[in-house]
């Protein structure tokens, strides 16, 4: 009867006990910022906690008083007397990025530490695009199709996720993945973003996440940008194929950034590609974003930017027409592709404390997109007079509403934090269209129509921790309506409506401060397009995927950082997109399995050294031996390199990414080729400037990015091949940036 009363105590939050707690704030003395992630140790009675987003944390210490030891990635550690009752707001000093400051501890967040993680590796890495960004996600592989023009393609355990269909991709909180997009489910166009803004990137692999809903199969990844900025900067940066880059970062209010702050941002992009025929690139991207405190409870953060990108591209090419010298690896056979995308956002979320420990937050986002792209991946299949060219676009509107309150307690040793949320994302298009055109010339429409899809959803999630376990479980419902007007048709279908549950469970149990191991396990699910929902009568709406991880993350020594992780994942739908037919075709139930691999080591004060490895075993369920290969599933990939980081002087370093040979087909008789790339960067820092040097490809590798088994036609070919397409990999390619601070 009285465990049963203590399980009851912890699931309902009832504080039963008097207890000498502490209650704290950690703050970054500069900037005024909360601090994340960061440790007390409480020395008289070894018990750890870690800090929340806000950087709140609670403790209970074992007599009125007690000293702590607070640490964290990037701060100088310190020792500090916590006292019963009072409620502190501790500042740390940045420092230097150090591995001795991790401390492995039981945390109500289950990806506390890779989330530490990636805050080392954007420290001590320099990246020059979104597309860098996506590439310090440990595991993740991305292959660019148009120079900069498309969304990425994405690998991520054992998925070819297209462009996001099974990776859920955002940033403050705003959306990017596009549902039921003109050229393919969850397309995740981050190109948006400004490197320069992101100040940490929070990351998952799984469906383990209350917090995270549709798309969330593989992982998710979210991007979160600098509250506040300490300098100015303005750099410009030029390189090999006629490219160049202009950025600005501006701080408009120095003064009193505790009370407010704010800065805008900007850059410029224009790159000719490695292609024979120019890609003409350019893109163009406005940041902004505005902080208050309303009052000392409730802060109000205030976001908007605007991108705006145009380029031509020589698309894919069918590898029998370099080997005959056709054309150049680098050639086209259409080179009337590309298009032009636009995207304007605005993200408002207020954020109000109440007494003991309880938060309110309320986000609520718009978005304004038009897409439109110009492809031909079959040439003269299909047209053998005007050629197979497609036009794919849309116009979309997408409003979002989320509300969340987080609230903590304690119950003996235990430390309870529980989410309720609930929120409602709708998208609405104008003239999704998919249209054969020849040189970007209109020819006729294949499909046309509006599409309307509301995603109505609430969660709650429960951690519970003390200094050994971490209990996190959770339930997620989501509600989908999905209406498509086809008006190409006089009948119109009604409308489909679904309801998916998804219960996560993740635990952590910390032996000691060098040994960490855990499972997770939970189900989560991707959506259909709606216009394959609403013709199919509402069927496999809702697909879901049930996975499980069990890991251990080693720490044995403080220039030494492990993870292990072992994970099935079960999927009861795939899905493959034909962007050529504007259908989603289902192709059964899949099973992935595989072994995750993350190392991080620190020679000295200044020398890093990082690996990923992921293996992977990617099968069709329903298809027989031999045949149920799934097509691009990624089976070894692994990143890794040198990197040295220092306050003032030279910086730099020298890293590789790793894409084993792979099945192109479901039957593996095409080969998707592998590739071992390496790029360098080289950079002189001093207060008020920087110079930099960087290479990608530094060996001048050959190799091809994006790989398709297609069937197609040349233009006097009496009969079509199925081969391999690609389209190649950058070549040796050399950029040197000048930056000034103010």
């Amino acid at each position: 009867m009285r465990n049963f009363f203590i399980i009851l105590s912890l699931l309902l939050n009832i504080d039963t006990s008097a207890q000498n707690i502490f209650k704290g704030k950690i703050i970054d003395e500069q900037s005024k910022e909360p601090v994340e992630a960061a440790v007390i140790s409480v020395v008289e009675s070894n018990k750890n906690i870690i800090t929340d987003k806000e950087g709140n944390f609670s403790i209970v210490l074992p007599d009125e008083s007690a000293t702590a030891f607070i640490s964290s990635i990037g701060y100088s550690s310190k020792n500090i007397t916590l006292f019963k009752a009072e409620l502190n707001i501790i500042s740390l000093q940045r420092g230097a990025v150090s591995l001795k400051e991790i401390t492995l501890v039981s945390s109500g967040n289950s990806n506390s530490i890779f989330k530490t993680i990636s805050k080392i590796d954007l420290d001590i890495r320099p990246v020059k695009n979104s597309q860098e960004l996506m590439r310090l996600v440990p595991g993740l592989f991305v292959a660019q199709h148009a120079g900069g023009g498309k969304a990425e393609q994405i690998f991520l355990r054992g998925f070819d996720a297209d462009h996001g269909t099974d990776v859920q991709v955002s940033v403050d909180g705003l959306p990017v993945n596009m549902v039921s997009h003109a050229h393919g489910q969850g397309y995740a166009d981050s190109h948006f973003i400004i490197p320069e803004t992101v100040n940490n990137i929070d990351f998952g692999t799984g469906p383990y996440y209350a917090a995270h809903g549709n798309l969330n199969t593989a992982g998710y990844v979210s991007f979160s940008t600098f509250n506040s900025i300490d300098k100015s900067r303005v750099q410009i940066e030029a390189g090999r194929f006629n490219t160049f880059r202009t950025l600005a970062v501006i701080d408009l209010l120095k003064n009193n950034k505790a009370k407010q702050s704010a800065y805008i941002a900007g850059e410029f992009n224009y790159t000719d590609g490695p292609t024979i025929n120019k890609q003409h690139f350019n893109r163009i991207n406005l940041f902004g974003k505005y902080n208050l405190a309303l009052t000392d409870k409730t802060k109000l953060s205030f976001s908007t930017s605007a991108f705006s990108s145009k380029w031509d591209a020589s698309g894919q090419v069918p590898t029998r027409a370099v080997q005959s010298g056709m054309i150049d690896r680098f050639g086209s056979i259409d080179p009337s592709e590309g298009g032009n995308t636009e995207r304007y956002n605005a993200n408002l979320i207020i954020n109000h404390n109440f007494h003991e420990g309880m938060n309110w937050e309320n986000q609520v986002y718009y978005t304004h997109y038009q897409f439109n792209l110009f492809s031909d991946f079959t040439f003269f299949l299909n047209d053998p007079v005007n050629g197979d060219e497609i036009n794919q676009k849309e116009g979309r509107n997408v409003w979002g509403y989320l509300s969340k309150l987080t609230a903590k307690k304690n119950f003996n040793e235990w430390n309870i934090t529980s989410t309720y949320a609930a929120g409602v994302r709708y998208d609405a298009t104008q003239n999704t269209t998919l249209a054969h055109v020849v040189k970007r010339e209109f020819l006729k429409n294949i499909t046309l129509g509006d599409i309307k899809e509301t995603n109505a959803y609430a969660f709650i999630d429960k951690q519970l921790v003390n200094h050994k376990w971490s209990i996190g479980f959770g339930i997620r419902a989501d509600y989908f309506n999905n209406y498509y007007l086809n008006k190409l048709s006089i009948e119109q279908l009604p409308s489909r409506n679904k309801t998916i549950i998804s219960p996560k469970l993740n635990i952590q149990y910390t032996i000691n401060k060098a040994t960490q191991l855990y499972v997770k396990a939970g189900k989560g699910f991707h959506s259909n397009d709606t216009r394959v929902v609403v013709q199919n009568n509402g069927r496999d709406i809702l697909p879901a995927a049930y996975g499980t991880d069990l890991g251990i993350v080693l720490k044995p020594t403080n220039k030494l950082l492990l993870n292990v992780a072992a994970w099935y994942l079960f999927l009861q739908q795939e899905f493959v997109y034909v962007g050529d037919e504007g259908v989603i075709e289902p192709s059964g139930k899949t099973r992935r399995m595989g072994i995750d691999i993350i190392g991080r080591y620190q020679f000295n004060d200044h020398l890093f050294a990082n690996v990923n490895i992921n293996l992977t075993r990617a099968r069709s369920i329903d298809n027989p031996k031999g045949e149920n290969y799934i097509p691009l599933a990624p089976t070894f990939t692994s990143v890794g390199g040198l990197f040295y980081k220092s306050k003032q002087g030279f910086n730099g370093g020298i890293n590789y990414r790793l894409l084993k040979d792979r099945p192109a087909n479901e039957n593996n008789t095409v080969t998707a080729k592998g590739y071992f790339v390496v790029d360098a960067v080289l950079n002189y820092t001093k207060p008020k400037y920087e110079i930099g040097f960087s290479v990608e490809n530094l060996f001048n590798t050959k190799w091809n990015e994006a790989q398709f088994d297609t069937e197609s036609r040349l233009k006097n070919e009496l009969s079509p091949v199925r081969e391999l397409h690609f389209t190649p990999g950058v070549p040796f390619f050399p950029r040197v940036k000048m930056a000034v601070f103010f």
